[in-house]
C-alpha cells in the first residue's frame, strides 16, 4: 500500500537530526570537522572525487618532493600506506572499492571527502547541536576545534610549519592548501531546536572538556579514537533516553517534561564475558527492555511530525497566531494540541487525511483487490481520527522505520566492535546484551580519575572501586554490581546477588587487564583505580607514561 508524500513524511529536527541508518563514526567525525570549521554549518565541496591514485600522485609529484622526501623511491609502499593508514575505504578489497575520506586525524580531512561515499546521516549535526545547546558547549566546541585544527593558521587556513603533528596529519596538511572549493552551507542552520534531554547535552560537553585535558599527554591517534568512542557512546545514550522520553511526553500530552523518571535511563552491563549465565541473561533483558520501546517511540515521533503539520493548518486558519512561532513550536507544545479544546479541528484535519489514504487505496487497487484487511480493521476500531491516522501510518511504514532505528542504534553502540556497548552472538538472531568493551571503559576511566582544579582545569587522582562504580551509575546509568532502580527488568534474589558479585569480579579483572587497577588486599580502601597519566594541580607539563 502506497502513501502520499505528506503522509510518508516522518523526520523532524524537533525530535532528532538523525536519519535512521547505519552510521560509521569515522564519517561522523569527518562531517563534524566541517561544522566545527563553519560554526555549525555543513560544507559544500566542488572538488573532483578523491581516489587512492590521486593521493599517490600528489605525494609522488616532483613539485612536492621537498615536502615528501623519498616517497618517489617507494611508490608501492606509499600506495599501501595510503590504503591502510591514511584513508577510509568503502567496499575494501572489492571491485567497487572507493575512498570515503581520509582517516579523521585532523580537521582538514573533510576537504578530501567524497560526499556520496562519506555520509553521516545527520549524526554530526546531532553532536554539534547537543554541544551548541549545552551549558558549557561553546567551551567544548572551542577545545575540539583547537585540537583537530592544530597546525593550521586560524586566519588564513594555511599549513603552519611550526606546529608538531604526526606524519599522516602533516601529509594531509601539505595537500589541503590546494583545496579552494570549500564553502559553508548555512541552509541547515535555520531549523535548530534545543535537545529534549538537556542533561544529556550538558554531560557530553563536560566529558569533551575533561577529555581534552589529556591532549598534551596522549598520542594524537589515540585521542582521536577516544573521541570517536565517546561520541558514539553519547549518541547511543541519547537515543535510549529519547526512546523513553518521547512516548512519555505523548502520553502526558507534553506535561512534566522535567520529571526525573522520564529523563533518566539505566542499563545493566555484563562483565563476565558470558561466564555467569545469569549475568549474561540480565544484560540481555536490560537491552531487550530498551529495544522494545522502539515501536512506542516511532508512534510518538509520527505524532510530533503530524501535529506539527496540524499546527501549520491551524495557523493558516488563524487559530494559532504567529507563523514564525509555529515553526519553532517545541515538542511539548505540539503534544498539547491533543487536548480537548481543539478536538473538532483535529477530527476534521486528520479525517481528511484518512479519507485521502482510503480513496487513493481504492483507486489504485485492481478489480480483484480491496483495501488491506488490516487497514479496514483499524478504521473499524472507533478511534479518534488522529489515532486512526497514526495507526495506519505505523502499519504501512512502522516495520521499515523500526529496522532502520535498530541498525542505527547498533552502529552507535559499536555492536561487536572495539569500544562496544552492545554484543550479539549468532548473527542477527541472537539476543542483544549490554557490555562494556575495554576501549570504551578506558575512555570512561580517563574521565573518572579527573577532578576539578589545577592549572589545566582538572587534575588526576586515584579512585576507589566503589567510587568508580558510583561514577558510572550516577553519570551514565551504567550498573555493574547492582540492579537498576529505573528501567527495572528483574527482581532481587539470592541467585541475582551471586551474579552481581561475579559481575563485579569480572569488572575488576577488566580493570586489571587494561592497566588501571591496583589491589593490595580485599578491603575496598586498598582497591584503587590509578591514573595512567599523572596531571598535578600546579604542574601542567608533567606526564607519567606516554606523551604525545
Amino acid at each position: 500500500m502506497k502513501l502520499g508524500k505528506k503522509d510518508k513524511a516522518f523526520r523532524t529536527n524537533k525530535v532528532s537530526y538523525l536519519d535512521y541508518k547505519i552510521v560509521e563514526m569515522d564519517r561522523v567525525l569527518t562531517h563534524l570537522f566541517a561544522r566545527l570549521k563553519h560554526n555549525g554549518a555543513s560544507s559544500k565541496l566542488s572538488a573532483k572525487g578523491m581516489t587512492v591514485d590521486l593521493f599517490k600522485d600528489e605525494f609522488l609529484d616532483s613539485r612536492n618532493e621537498k615536502h615528501f622526501k623519498g616517497f618517489s623511491q617507494a611508490p608501492i609502499t606509499v600506495e599501501k600506506w595510503i590504503e591502510t593508514h591514511l584513508v577510509d575505504l568503502i567496499n575494501r578489497g572489492k571491485a567497487n572499492e572507493a575512498v570515503a575520506a581520509p582517516r579523521p586525524l585532523h580537521g582538514n580531512t573533510y576537504l578530501f571527502r567524497n560526499p556520496k561515499n562519506c555520509r553521516d546521516y545527520g549524526a554530526s549535526k546531532q553532536v554539534y547541536e547537543l554541544l551548541y545547546h549545552a551549558k558549557s558547549g561553546q567551551a567544548a566546541i572551542t577545545r575540539l576545534k583547537t585540537f583537530f585544527f592544530a597546525g593550521v593558521d586560524s586566519s588564513t587556513g594555511q599549513y603552519d610549519s611550526q606546529s608538531q603533528v604526526d606524519i599522516e596529519t602533516q601529509a594531509l596538511l601539505r595537500l589541503s592548501d590546494q583545496v579552494k572549493s570549500d564553502a559553508p552551507d548555512h541552509s541547515d542552520l535555520q531549523d535548530r531546536f534545543a535537545p529534549l534531554n538537556q542533561q544529556a547535552a550538558d554531560t557530553l560537553a563536560e566529558d569533551i572538556i575533561k577529555l581534552m585535558t589529556y591532549r598534551q599527554y596522549i598520542p594524537r591517534s589515540v585521542m582521536v579514537e577516544y573521541i570517536k568512542n565517546l561520541l558514539a557512546f553519547h549518541l547511543a545514550l541519547y537515543q535510549l533516553k529519547l526512546f523513553k522520553l518521547l512516548p512519555s511526553l505523548a502520553k502526558s500530552k507534553g506535561r512534566n517534561l522535567d520529571e526525573s523518571e522520564k529523563q533518566q535511563t539505566a542499563i545493566y552491563v555484563d562483565m563476565t564475558n558470558g561466564a555467569n549465565s545469569l549475568s549474561h541473561q540480565m544484560a540481555e533483558q536490560s537491552a531487550t527492555l530498551h529495544y522494545k520501546r522502539i515501536p512506542a517511540f516511532i508512534k510518538a515521533y509520527f505524532g510530533v511530525k503530524k501535529l506539527d503539520e496540524f499546527a501549520e493548518y491551524l495557523s493558516k486558519k488563524g487559530k494559532l497566531s504567529g507563523s514564525k512561532s509555529i515553526k519553532q513550536m517545541p515538542v511539548t507544545e505540539l503534544f498539547k494540541l491533543l487536548e480537548s479544546p481543539l478536538e473538532q479541528d483535529r477530527e476534521q484535519f486528520f479525517g481528511q487525511r484518512n479519507a485521502g489514504i482510503l480513496d487513493s487505496s481504492v483507486s489504485s487497487a485492481n478489480e480483484s483487490e480491496d483495501i488491506p484487511p488490516e487497514i479496514h480493521a483499524i478504521t473499524q476500531l472507533g478511534l479518534p481520527e488522529y489515532e486512526t491516522y497514526i495507526e495506519i501510518l505505523l502499519f504501512v511504514q512502522g516495520n521499515a522505520i523500526r529496522s532502520g532505528l535498530v541498525k542505527n542504534l547498533d552502529s552507535f553502540m559499536l555492536k561487536n566492535k572495539p569500544g562496544a556497548l552492545l554484543e550479539q552472538n549468532s548473527g542477527s538472531h541472537g539476543g542483544r546484551r549490554f557490555c562494556l568493551d575495554g576501549r570504551l571503559l578506558e575512555v570512561m576511566l580517563q574521565l573518572a580519575v579527573l577532578s576539578k582544579g589545577g592549572d589545566l582545569g582538572f587534575h588526576t587522582r586515584e579512585l576507589r572501586v566503589d567510587e568508580l562504580l558510583t561514577f558510572l551509575k550516577t553519570r551514565y546509568g551504567i550498573h555493574i554490581d547492582s540492579l537498576t532502580d529505573t528501567d527495572s527488568f528483574c527482581d532481587q534474589s539470592i541467585d541475582v546477588n551471586s551474579a552481581l558479585r561475579d559481575n563485579l569480579a569480572g569488572f575488576k579483572r577488566r580493570l586489571r587487564e587494561i592497566g588501571f587497577y591496583r589491589d593490595l588486599s580485599d578491603a575496598y580502601v586498598t582497591q584503587t583505580v590509578t591514573p595512567r597519566y599523572q596531571i598535578d594541580q600546579n604542574q601542567n607539563e608533567k606526564a607519567q607514561g606516554s606523551r604525545a
